[in-house]
């Protein structure tokens, strides 16, 4: 393929970095911005109708709902933030384990 097309693929790119698994935060990265898993577009298409049934709610038990949202998307956020702190001090540890004390004694060669 052309060196040149690879703006073309960057969508896609993109697209598979933001909604894969990170092991790091414990989530997706499009999950920690929207609040919510994210949905092929075959799914869309049935959460469109499924939506449209329900357009007529009350505006008060709306924005308590939506309320609710705000705050499991904090604890959302804050749950990656722990699990960020613990994956780093996991691989921390990997590391300090594998380093090597070394006593240099003068005179010594040093390679």
């Amino acid at each position: 393929e052309n060196r040149a097309s690879w703006s073309d693929k960057l969508d896609d790119a993109l697209w598979a970095f933001r909604t894969a698994y990170k092991t790091p935060i414990g989530s997706t990265p499009y999950k920690l911005v929207y609040g919510k898993a994210c949905h092929l577009p075959i799914e869309l298409e049935h959460k469109a109708y499924w939506a449209l049934k329900q357009a007529n709610f009350d505006l008060a038990v709306a924005g308590d709902h939506r309320k609710v949202q705000l705050n499991e998307l904090n604890e959302l956020r804050d749950h990656a933030d722990e699990n960020s702190l613990i994956y780093k001090e996991k691989i921390k540890r990997i590391h300090d384990f594998k380093i090597k004390n070394r006593v240099f004694n003068i005179g010594l060669p040093r390679l």
